[in-house]
């Protein structure tokens, strides 16, 4: 793990940091309305709000991050909400033993500030972390010039494509003009 994005990411945890607006996207809405509940995996997740959302509409959730005061204030957060959603400080890049498969895994923003040997030591933890017909919904940057910098590059598409089927992508860019993507991914049966 490089220290400098840990002390960079502890530090905007001292205040509001603001890709955690707070608010559940409508892309991850969407996925509700539209599947039944299950389990779900929020990786990166910061203060929260995604898994406390999804608790509150009935899923079973485990929210990681690896920066402690994000936890701390998920916990909290999941407290005064009275939302039973488990959160566990953990390098996303390291998850082989969180437990039993899920039927959603989420990551909103987290997969694109790995480094690239990380992206990859990620992806082939959703092989054992995604059940079969489990989803991967994931918004992320896109790194269209070279696979060693931050973003998902072709290189990451293709190894997920090996465990995964696309069901949908939604391309788009953040509020900072970055080159973005909403993917849905289901894995195979």
């Amino acid at each position: 793990m490089n220290i400098f994005r840990w002390l960079f990411y502890n530090f905007a945890y001292l205040k509001n940091p603001r890709w955690d607006t707070g608010i559940s996207p409508p892309e991850l809405m969407d996925f509700i309305a539209a599947h039944p509940p299950g389990k779900a995996l929020d990786v990166g997740c910061g203060s929260g709000t995604n898994a406390i959302t999804l608790v509150q509409r009935n899923w079973q959730v485990v929210g990681v991050d690896f920066i402690p005061y994000a936890i701390i204030r998920a916990r909290l957060k999941a407290r005064q909400a009275n939302a039973n959603a488990k959160f566990l400080l953990a390098d996303a890049s390291r998850l082989q033993d969180i437990g039993e498969p899920f039927n959603l895994v989420l990551d909103i923003g987290c997969f694109h500030s790995l480094s690239a040997d990380e992206r990859l030591r990620y992806i082939c933890n959703l092989e054992h972390l995604l059940a079969p017909g489990g989803f991967f919904l994931n918004y992320t940057f896109i790194n269209l010039s070279d696979e060693t910098k931050h973003g998902i590059s072709d290189r990451d598409l293709n190894h997920i494509s090996k465990i995964c089927s696309l069901v949908w992508r939604q391309d788009g860019l953040d509020h900072h003009d970055t080159i973005s993507a909403w993917f849905c991914w289901e894995k195979r049966k």
